[in-house]
């Protein structure tokens, strides 16, 4: 008894081990975005830096949008510093858009302050 029991947990945690895996690979991926690049300016609401990535608010006339940006070392090689993403800032950002129309998200390829081009993805221009 104690066996088979043994063994449903070791199967168990595998099964939530794979779930879990998979979930983190497919949220870091590009398979939820859009093939074509877009481009959205907007004002900085707020900002959380830091790993596995950054994401910042913003305001896009009127609408709340989401923007993935690179994780510390990318926005780091990039040129692109924590303190220049402050709120009221006024920020484009340059990638590809959720293919889910109703999901205002977009994952930054390049954000542009002030006319200064950061290239986080420099292998995807």
């Amino acid at each position: 008894m104690a066996r088979k029991r043994g063994l449903a947990l070791a199967l168990a945690a595998l099964m939530g081990a794979a779930l879990l895996s998979g979930a983190a690979l497919a949220h870091h991926g590009w398979y939820w975005a859009e093939g074509e690049n877009s481009e959205i300016t907007g004002v900085i609401k707020s900002a959380r830096l830091g790993n596995p990535h950054g994401t910042l608010t913003l305001d896009v006339a009127g609408e709340e949008w989401t923007a993935e940006v690179g994780q510390p070392w990318r926005n780091a090689r990039a040129g692109l510093e924590d303190d220049m993403l402050g709120e009221g800032v006024q920020v484009t950002v340059s990638g590809h858009r959720s293919k889910d129309p109703e999901q205002r998200l977009i994952k930054a390829e390049r954000v542009i302050i002030d006319g200064v081009v950061y290239h986080l993805y420099p292998d995807r221009d």
